[in-house]
């Protein structure tokens, strides 16, 4: 494998060129992925690769980007060799302990705001908060609201406050709850999630980024189905008369999922395509019997 050695040229046009003969043999990206990790050596926007492509590395430059260039050689996901991945137009810190942030999870997003009018207090939880992009967007979006973001994972709840901090989400308050076990609030206008929702038998389990993210919060039983179910169960104790619930979940499973909101007794119950135009987001109005 072509590495950078004290022999080797140094400039970044000779570095990512070697870069993109790694990469081009395990990423889709090659090119991508190589001026991402040179672009976070360096403290550089990408931008300054095309300005000065015979800029040269210094020796701590060239040896942390081969230490990047070979972890990601073998597979390991960009946002964790960089430690941030931009959602909704702001950087978010990502670890290992939670899901990288996808744009289809912007969906998720824009049919909140949808649902929710500017300049009004609303309540809102994030069950399953991860990282923590969706509670601290929306109470970014909605500054007015009060929000709630609950996970199991005591790992990734201090990642989400970490990026609360940063972004200055002073009205998000967390809680490590499985779903809404230790939640005592009730009348919420919105419950929103992104849950675990693959079945432990899909092979999507054994490519790409997934490999390498937490299973908890991917893999769900009853062929995926589990956690939907209960967290659906549960909103409807927890949500207003009128109160929304989003659901994201996975592209062959919207009719299951409607199924079960409807089964429960919501109503005007609609899935929302992604940005690829696959179901991914499925919303329900809870209306009590």
């Amino acid at each position: 494998m072509p590495e950078l050695n004290s022999q080797d040229g140094r400039s970044i046009q000779e570095v990512l060129e070697r870069a993109c003969t790694v990469l081009g043999r395990v990423s889709d990206s090659a090119r991508l992925d190589a001026e991402v990790l040179l672009c976070h050596c360096l403290g550089k926007q990408r931008s300054f690769l095309r300005a000065w492509p015979e800029r040269q590395l210094d020796a701590a430059q060239a040896e942390q980007f081969r230490h990047l260039l070979e972890q990601r050689r073998q597979g390991r996901p960009i946002a964790y060799l960089t430690g941030e991945r931009e959602f909704w137009s702001r950087t978010f810190k990502v670890t290992p302990d939670v899901l990288i942030p996808r744009p289809d999870s912007e969906l998720l997003i824009e049919l909140s705001l949808s649902m929710l009018p500017d300049n009004q207090a609303y309540k809102i939880i994030d069950l399953g908060t991860g990282s923590g992009i969706l509670a601290i967007t929306l109470a970014a979006e909605r500054p007015l609201a009060e929000v709630v973001a609950t996970d199991i994972s005591t790992a990734a709840l201090a990642v989400a406050r970490q990026n609360a901090e940063q972004l200055a989400a002073g009205n998000v308050r967390f809680v490590e709850s499985h779903w809404f076990d230790a939640v005592p609030d009730s009348d919420f206008d919105l419950v929103v999630s992104n849950p675990p929702y693959i079945a432990g038998d899909d092979p999507h389990l054994q490519q790409g980024d997934v490999r390498f993210e937490p299973e908890t919060a991917l893999i769900s039983g009853e062929a995926g189905l589990k956690d939907i179910r209960l967290l659906a169960a549960q909103a409807g104790h927890h949500l207003k008369p009128h109160g929304h619930l989003l659901i994201e979940h996975g592209y062959n499973q919207a009719q299951q999922v409607r199924s079960i909101l409807k089964q429960l007794n919501y109503r005007q119950v609609v899935t929302h395509q992604d940005l690829s135009g696959n179901p991914r987001v499925t919303s329900g109005l809870w209306n009590p019997a």
